[in-house]
């Protein structure tokens, strides 16, 4: 067995997961392998929607444009039923709001993150499987088998599973993964139609028994190219392998490719050996399209199980899991890859900072603490829209979109998320009172990005991405009328921050100053800090700040905590503090 060097994290598995981890490590500057036991991309469009606060997340990365630039916008959903249109969702959100939803097959996602992370000086290490690991008190001993069939043993810091449903990593920490499979069948296919539907909107057309129950279903989404679709429906029985009724078949989890482990008794995902033809899924567009429609150039298709597990936690010692190693679940509204990609970008960042020293590794704990809460309600409720219909949803339509968007998904409960005094009660895991509401923005809430930015030198407005794009560390907010406020208060972070963890994170100061304050565009900016005017109003009407306020802005675009100002000496230190060592339970009083 060859023995190599070490490195500061281990990924495993190379889908959109674990590509977004070793981008977001990479741009934090920490060593990563990244090993996948697929020779290359598999050609299939699994997961296709990509979420806007995905798109966020990859904004800040300097991602968000080159993905647009090959994905297609989704516009809506026309829903059917016996043939007769029930509904039509406009996916419509707020002005403020950057990105809209969006649908890439997940190769095209892969590919684009690939090339993102192989710019920062890391390449996926192809054919390459992990076969088993032991933690001690120092690291993980991880032993690999590479593309020549050699066996390789690797030192790391630490080593994230993000190797899906049929998870290595989550096998060898014996994590509990409860749930059930679904007991039907549905059939995958990557076509064309000519059909004359509106451009951008998914279909789901089903059909009704004289029960009540539905017998029949087809769900096409748009993907990019005049009249192209990954559409899903029920396995026609010529194609069933069903023979037992306890929701497992024989091979249960053998994917094209073979990129899962067959027979561990988890149904969930592309089956090989079993590829619908064209005319079975003609069959169904027959029965149930809207209008006569004819299908052509299949690029691809598979049956698929669906399952919904979570596992009972995130993390054990210095090993992790995230994405599908995590939680499995119905791809009802396209929350799994998302969730995922969330998943791995709050665990990444926690990670650099305790390898560079600047928190300590009791800030790890809280990853499990805030995103177990956001799979669990991911799962529950990816199962009810599959089971009863979105539908069936008692939320207003404009708080389901949100949370379908994921933009609503906080951290309030979380141990990095003290509440403010005089706080509402908390939402429930993965809501937060939409933007415009009069409730205040809270810690551990998603910083909502705004327009109307201006600067000295700059001749058009920006937004707060804008403003935030790429910067890797917290980023400190400074709002006030006054910009000798704002001088005494970057002076006053400072100092406050140095005292408090003189190894602590690195904070990127940056001035935002009221409406009607200088910097006027043509006028220089004199302050300590980059300046910009809050012109349109955006920032007040969204951060809601009782005079002067600072807010600290986590690196994956939450916000950290928010206190007015001059208050810098009582106020952020608790924060840094928690960094080191987190309290179990949010501090109420």
């Amino acid at each position: 067995m060859t023995r190599t060097g070490t490195t500061d994290v281990l990924i495993a598995g190379a889908g959109p997961v674990g590509l977004s981890a070793a981008a977001e490590l990479r741009r934090q500057g920490v060593r990563c392998r990244l090993v996948d036991r697929l020779p290359a991309r598999l050609p299939y469009a699994k997961a296709v929607g990509i979420q806007p606060r995905t798109l966020e997340i990859w904004d800040r990365m300097g991602l968000a444009r080159t993905v647009l630039e090959a994905a297609a916008v989704l516009r809506g959903q026309l829903i059917y039923v016996n043939g007769r249109e029930r509904a039509r969702i406009e996916l419509t959100l707020p002005p403020e709001v950057p990105y809209a939803f969006a649908a890439l097959p997940q190769y095209e996602t892969e590919r684009l993150l690939e090339e993102y992370v192989a710019g920062l000086g890391t390449s996926i290490e192809r054919g390459t499987e992990l076969l088993s690991f032991t933690q001690d008190q120092d690291g993980v001993t991880a032993r690999l088998r590479t593309a020549s069939g050699t066996e390789e043993e690797v030192r790391t810091g630490y080593l994230i599973g993000c190797d899906g449903a049929h998870s290595t990593v989550r096998k060898g920490l014996g994590l509990g993964y409860e749930g059930a499979a679904f007991d039907e069948e549905y059939m995958l296919g990557d076509v064309e139609t000519d059909w004359d539907i509106p451009h951008g909107y998914g279909i789901r057309s089903s059909h009704l028994a004289a029960d009540g129950s539905t017998d029949d279903v087809l769900v096409c989404i748009p993907l990019p190219g005049p009249g192209r679709y990954r559409m899903s429906m029920l396995v026609p029985p010529e194609l069933s392998m069903r023979t037992d009724t306890d929701g497992s078949t024989p091979g249960d989890g053998a994917t094209p490719g073979g990129s899962a482990t067959p027979g561990d008794g988890v149904a969930h995902g592309l089956e090989s050996g079993r590829a619908p033809e064209l005319h079975h899924l003609q069959a169904v567009v027959d029965r149930l399209a809207p209008e006569p429609a004819v299908l052509s150039r299949l690029r691809w298709s598979s049956v698929f199980r669906i399952s919904h597990r979570i596992v009972d936690r995130y993390a054990d010692g210095r090993v992790f899991v995230a994405g599908d190693a995590a939680h499995i679940h119905p791809p009802t509204g396209a929350q799994g890859m998302n969730t995922g990609i969330q998943d791995a970008c709050n665990l990444a960042w926690k990670l650099a900072l305790v390898i560079r020293g600047e928190a300590e590794p009791a800030l790890l704990a809280t990853y499990d603490a805030e995103r177990r809460p956001i799979g669990e309600e991911v799962v529950g409720r990816t199962v009810r829209h599959a089971t009863q219909g979105i539908e069936a949803d008692p939320d207003d339509p404009r708080t389901i979109l949100l949370r379908e968007a994921q933009l609503l998904v906080n951290y309030r409960n979380g141990p990095l998320a003290p509440h403010l005094d005089g706080s509402p009660e908390t939402p429930r895991a993965g809501d937060r009172t939409p933007e415009g509401s009069p409730a205040t923005l809270q810690p551990g809430d998603r910083a909502p990005d705004c327009a109307g930015l201006t600067a000295s030198g700059s001749a058009y407005p920006w937004r707060l991405l804008d403003v935030l794009r790429e910067r890797t560390g917290h980023v400190v907010l400074l709002y006030a009328t006054d910009p000798t406020t704002v001088a005494a208060a970057a002076d006053s972070v400072e100092a406050t921050a140095k005292a408090t963890a003189a190894t602590g994170p690195h904070l990127e100061l940056i001035a935002v100053l009221a409406r009607g304050t200088a910097p006027e565009p043509s006028t220089p900016n004199t302050l300590p800090v980059p300046a910009y005017r809050d012109a349109a109003g955006e920032f007040t009407r969204l951060y809601q700040p009782d005079g002067p306020t600072a807010y600290v802005i986590r690196p994956d675009g939450h916000l950290a905590t928010r206190f007015p100002l001059p208050a810098t000496t009582t106020a952020l230190p608790p924060y840094l503090t928690a960094l080191s060592t987190p309290p179990l339970t949010p501090d109420t009083t």
